[in-house]
């Protein structure tokens, strides 16, 4: 197993000669990894969170060197792309009719994701300057994530320990990979992403995509969201071989429900080599 480290966070930093990195060439430096450095004619792949794109790309570009991917979300690849690359709704209207207090979830989900895309595709560097001068300021960021986008029960420590949260926080702070991670995101809209063929489905790789129950959108079950996948212009995008579902979990799907995860990576790459 290989675990990279993803240029501009953690310990892949800094990135002088590469301020142009987002997530399609993030893949290319994978599989060059995987294939020329460590000399692998195939290999099985995945990701969650931009990870997922980047693993996305891998089943798109290289599905022939691939034996399968699995991913924590079935989003497009072009997520990020147009003048609106900030706003996961498109600019769809929140729809008429729903009972108030969905509508407030609505909104409040809205106003989740928002605040983080738009600060950081729109104005990263502004962002960044102030998070790298301050190390309590750069760990209410990155905290506030961990602590809304989590399946936590209203404590954080349920799901990660406190020397877990320090000690993401302090790799990126003795790294100072703040800015260079946040950058990534404004890279994805400035350089978009662009197929590589026109065949279809577009993510041609067999394809495993786990759905956790903390990510659904509001009055809708999990069943109910893979249903809406399926039936949706999503699915028409992979391969898909292998759709789990789990009640629980949240965003950071490895670290939340890791036995789960690898029963499901189990389940996508079994008998595929």
């Amino acid at each position: 197993m290989i675990v990279p480290s993803f240029p501009g966070f953690g310990f892949s930093t800094p990135l002088p000669n590469n301020p142009d990195m987002n997530f399609w060439k993030v893949a290319d430096l994978w599989h060059a990894l995987m294939t020329r450095t460590l000399g692998h004619a195939k290999y099985a792949a995945a990701g969650c969170d931009v990870g997922a794109l980047v693993t996305g790309q891998l089943g798109h570009k290289y599905a022939d060197e691939l034996y399968a991917i699995h991913i924590g979300s079935g989003l497009k690849l072009s997520l990020f792309n147009g003048d609106r690359g900030w706003d996961f709704s498109g600019g769809r209207p929140i729809p008429e009719g729903l009972p108030a207090d969905v509508h407030a979830q609505v909104v409040a989900l809205d106003r989740k994701f928002a605040v983080h895309l738009a600060a950081h595709v729109l104005d990263s560097s502004t962002l960044a300057y102030g998070l790298s001068d301050s190390p309590a300021g750069m760990l209410a960021w990155i905290l506030q994530r961990w602590v809304s986008w989590s399946d936590n029960g209203g404590d954080i420590e349920r799901v990660f320990s406190r020397d877990d949260l320090l000690t993401h926080a302090m790799i990126f702070w003795v790294n100072n990979a703040i800015g260079t991670s946040i950058r990534t995101y404004a890279n994805n809209n400035r350089y978009p992403w662009t197929p590589s063929h026109d065949r279809q489905p577009v993510v041609e790789a067999p394809t495993g995509i786990t759905f956790v129950g903390y990510e659904n959108p509001p009055g809708v079950t999990t069943d109910q969201r893979v249903q809406s996948f399926l039936d949706g212009d999503r699915a028409g995008w992979y391969n898909h071989v292998n759709l789990t579902v789990h009640d629980r979990g949240g965003h950071f799907i490895p670290w939340e429900i890791p036995d789960q995860w690898v029963e499901d990576l189990r389940r996508t790459f079994r008998g595929r080599r």
